[in-house]
């Protein structure tokens, strides 16, 4: 059958007026409320006329990604019989080549999942320095070959897969090689993300010749085709892992990478491998919090939700809801230098450690400063928005949030002639100094909420720094505020900045004028921000008790889409 173009319905009247209102001013580096408005054509990885929007529900399952055409291939895998981490695997691997400037095969992963019967599960999958990496003559650098780790993508896809996966990973990874083989037509915010990073990218043979027209970006809207990449997909369809790690990917990594001043050698990749990640705990009122410990940041979210767990912030609307999460995440990301100790670890997770520091929040005034100039890696304070995450259901009862990056735009600009994919920015200095066989700590925060211990709230976020605040956010505003999903996820949020309190300003969705002034009264450094995605991306999906239905959810100011399977009751 021939394939057939996929159309995302959103709310036109809304769409509209926040599209053209950032394409008069030129404020969103990613113009991406516009690619909701267009078409996204490509091969379906099923003849399903599942219907795709910012909103879904279903009984059987919901997938919810940051691109159509990933939760098409997630969707694809529940019709199939599949289970919520057979969705999310296609999908991981999907976005691998639909949305490369945010993650792909040379990139790192951390998921969690929980089982139809109450387990709680995370894999680790981050980049990681070489055992025998020397922090002392390692180049430094934000992008480019000395950058580049171990990725750890395609191990933690595989083992998601192996160990808790249903269908082969032939079946979970062909959407993938089908979108790259045949090609797919390229959404405006990857086109414009690709045109950022035009200049580095000129630099390197492979980069140039797979993410560059000639000498040209590509433009929204050209079928971008994808040999190489379907290739190295092949290989990892017919070996697995070893393919990546002991095959003949691997020596064309290491032969590039050692012939650019990089570090990787074939025992660095032979040795990696995606870990079991520590689950963490926490409740907010009455609910279950897990989370992942390091190199996710599960602890500081937990922390902030237990901070304003001791305010009454089912009343709290406007500039005190806005005070109260912005000093909550302050307070929580002081922290974030010090969760290695696991004696500080259990103090940072303990409700009488929130209820001291929320004592020091007054809701009416600034009387407290925000962040302290403390030495952070860059990656902690980067403007822009990067990373990529999903979030998938099944009817079983099954779910799965699981983060994917390559570090900031386009990663380290580098991709090996022959593979077709971007690396990971891990070393150089971009997320920090590193020591051997360290692996790379960030803010992704895949995360479970429950109620009576069955799944209620899934979800994470994409956007650096932004990631945490934003899945504390989204959580506060269903749990407290009872609002639908959908709503919560356009709900304005903050973020505090060194002595400052950054405002969502986004035209249709950002704090009205009236907040902000009240905020300013009472004594806070406002920064208007207007951007559209610079306060984190959420994918999410809620359990609705009184329908049995998953409620789905894509963050608004992304290209991404929810839907769930059709299948026959």
């Amino acid at each position: 059958m021939a394939s057939q173009p996929l159309r995302i319905q959103n709310n036109p009247s809304k769409i509209a007026e926040s599209s053209v209102k950032l394409e008069m001013k030129l404020l969103s580096p990613f113009l991406l409320v516009l690619c909701l408005f267009t078409a996204c054509k490509g091969p379906s990885p099923s003849q399903s006329s599942s219907p795709l929007s910012q909103s879904a529900s279903s009984a059987n399952g919901m997938v919810s990604t940051a691109h159509p055409l990933a939760s098409r291939a997630g969707i694809a895998m529940l019709e199939k019989g599949g289970n919520a981490i057979d969705a999310a695997v296609a999908a991981g691997f999907a976005l691998a080549v639909v949305e490369p400037s945010m993650s792909g095969l040379g990139g790192r992963l951390q998921a969690i999942l929980m089982e139809s019967d109450g387990s709680v599960h995370g894999v680790d999958a981050t980049t990681q320095a070489p055992m025998d990496y020397d922090p002392e003559t390692a180049p430094k650098g934000r992008y480019g070959y000395p950058t580049i780790g171990i990725p750890g993508v395609v191990a933690g896809l595989c083992k998601l897969n192996q160990e808790y996966g249903t269908l082969p990973l032939a079946e979970v990874i062909a959407p993938a090689i089908q979108y790259a083989e045949q090609g797919f037509e390229l959404l405006s915010g990857e086109a414009f993300r690709q045109q950022l990073a035009h200049d580095q990218l000129m630099e390197f043979d492979g980069s140039r010749q797979y993410f560059l027209n000639g000498d040209s970006s590509r433009k929204a809207g050209d079928l971008w085709v994808q040999k190489d990449l379907a290739q190295t997909l092949r290989q990892i369809k017919q070996f697995g892992r070893e393919a990546f790690y002991s095959g003949e990917i691997a020596q064309k990594i290491v032969a590039d990478v050692q012939a650019n001043g990089g570090v990787l050698s074939m025992e660095a990749l032979a040795q990696y491998e995606a870990k079991d990640a520590r689950i963490l705990e926490g409740s907010y009122h009455g609910l279950g919090l897990h989370g992942l410990h390091l190199p996710s940041f599960g602890a500081i979210t937990i922390e902030i939700l237990h901070i304003l767990e001791n305010l009454p912030m089912k009343d709290l609307h406007g500039n005190q809801w806005a005070n109260a999460v912005n000093h909550a995440i302050a307070m929580a990301y002081e922290d974030r230098p010090r969760q290695s100790d696991e004696e500080v670890l259990e103090l940072l997770l303990s409700k009488e450690y929130a209820a001291e520091l929320a004592q020091h929040i007054d809701l009416d005034t600034n009387r407290m400063q925000a962040v302290t100039s403390q030495e952070f890696p860059p990656s902690w304070a980067a403007p822009w928005a990067h990373t990529t995450h999903l979030t998938a259901t099944d009817k079983m009862g099954n779910v799965i949030a699981l983060t994917q990056t390559i570090g900031p735009n386009m990663g380290s600009k580098v991709a090996t002639p022959g593979l077709g994919f971007l690396y990971a920015v891990t070393l150089g200095g971009y997320l920090g100094d590193f020591q051997p066989g360290q692996r790379a700590a960030s803010h992704i925060s895949p995360f479970i909420i429950t109620k009576d211990k069955k799944p209620y709230l899934v979800l994470g976020a994409a956007g650096g720094s932004r990631i945490v605040p934003a899945v504390a956010a989204v959580s506060t505003r269903v749990i407290d505020h009872q609002l639908s999903l959908e709503e919560a996820l356009a709900a304005p949020r903050v973020h505090p900045v060194e002595d400052s309190i950054f405002l969502e300003t986004t035209p249709g969705e950002g704090w009205q004028e009236e907040v902000i002034s009240d905020l300013k009264a009472k004594g806070f450094l406002i920064k208007e921000i207007s951007d559209a995605a610079r306060f984190g991306r959420v994918h999410a999906v809620l359990y609705d008790e009184k329908s049995g239905q998953w409620i789905g959810a894509a963050d608004p100011d992304w290209e991404g889409v929810a839907g769930g399977p059709l299948l026959k009751e």
